[in-house]
This record gives structure tokens, C-alpha cells and sequence, in this order.
């Protein structure tokens, strides 16, 4: 199949197809004579498990890592356990900061529980005096 057949079939773009190909998530397909991207079912189920893998927020880095094992069947899935282990690590840590970041809006809500002028809004009266704190040093993928 073509690019575009590929693309549609799996969901996604031309341009995403491209992209997984240079950043080595994607083999580079076969060409026709007239020098056209010809595409086989082991791209679509490739091209679905990357697409699976951005759904669940992994990292290209984390992929690289799955589609190693998975390109030797016959090995032991370790590095697989080791890959979900630190990429389920990344998601609590975010969802500390999350968490933290709801407390933060929270309190800020209740300092304005009626509306009222604008120059009397505690959420902006909130805002301009929190101190600026320094952005703390992050453990995950998002970097």
C-alpha cells in the first residue's frame, strides 16, 4: 500500500508516517520503480504499536526501547518489565504535580467565592503575591 492508504488505515497522518520513519520508530519502506513508498502489513502492526504507545504517553525513547526485545521474539521480556516499571514511575510522579497543581488552583478559588469587581478578586490578588517558587528538577520523560 501507499503512504496515504497506510495513513488511513492506521489512523493517523502522512506526515506522522514520515515522522515515525526518520526518528527510526518505522523501517523505511520498499520502492516502486517510479521511486513511491510501498508499505506491507508489518508497517501497519508497527505503525499500531507505536500509535498504542503514544496513547498510553510513552515517550519515543520508551518505544525504541519496547520495539528492541520485540524485534527478537525469542528473548526474554525483562527489558519490556523494566520499560513499563519507569514509564508507570513518570505517570506517579506526574500525577504528584498534578495533584499539587489542583491544591494550588483550589486554594486560589476560594479566596473569590462570589463575583464581585475585578479589583476585589482574591484569585488575582492570590496570584500577584505567590511567591515564584523555583521549578523543581523533573525525574520523568516530559523532562
Amino acid at each position: 500500500m501507499k503512504i496515504g492508504e497506510l495513513a488511513q488505515v492506521a489512523h493517523c497522518t502522512v506526515e506522522t508516517v514520515r515522522f515515525y520513519e526518520k526518528e527510526g520508530l518505522l523501517a523505511e519502506p520498499g520502492r516502486t520503480a517510479g521511486n513511491f513508498r510501498v508499505y506491507g502489513p508489518e508497517h501497519l502492526e508497527r505503525l499500531r504499536f507505536i500509535r498504542n504507545c503514544r496513547a498510553l504517553d510513552m515517550s519515543h525513547e520508551e518505544i525504541h526501547a519496547l520495539l528492541v526485545p520485540m524485534d527478537q521474539p525469542g528473548e526474554g521480556c525483562g527489558a519490556i518489565n523494566a520499560v513499563f516499571d519507569t514509564h508507570m514511575a513518570h505517570v506517579d510522579e506526574r500525577i504528584r504535580e498534578l495533584t499539587h497543581l489542583k491544591q494550588q488552583l483550589a486554594a486560589l478559588r476560594q479566596r473569590c467565592q462570589s463575583e464581585q469587581a475585578v479589583e476585589a478578586c482574591g484569585i488575582l490578588h492570590g496570584l500577584a503575591a505567590m511567591a515564584t517558587e523555583p521549578k523543581p528538577e523533573r525525574h520523568t520523560h516530559l523532562g
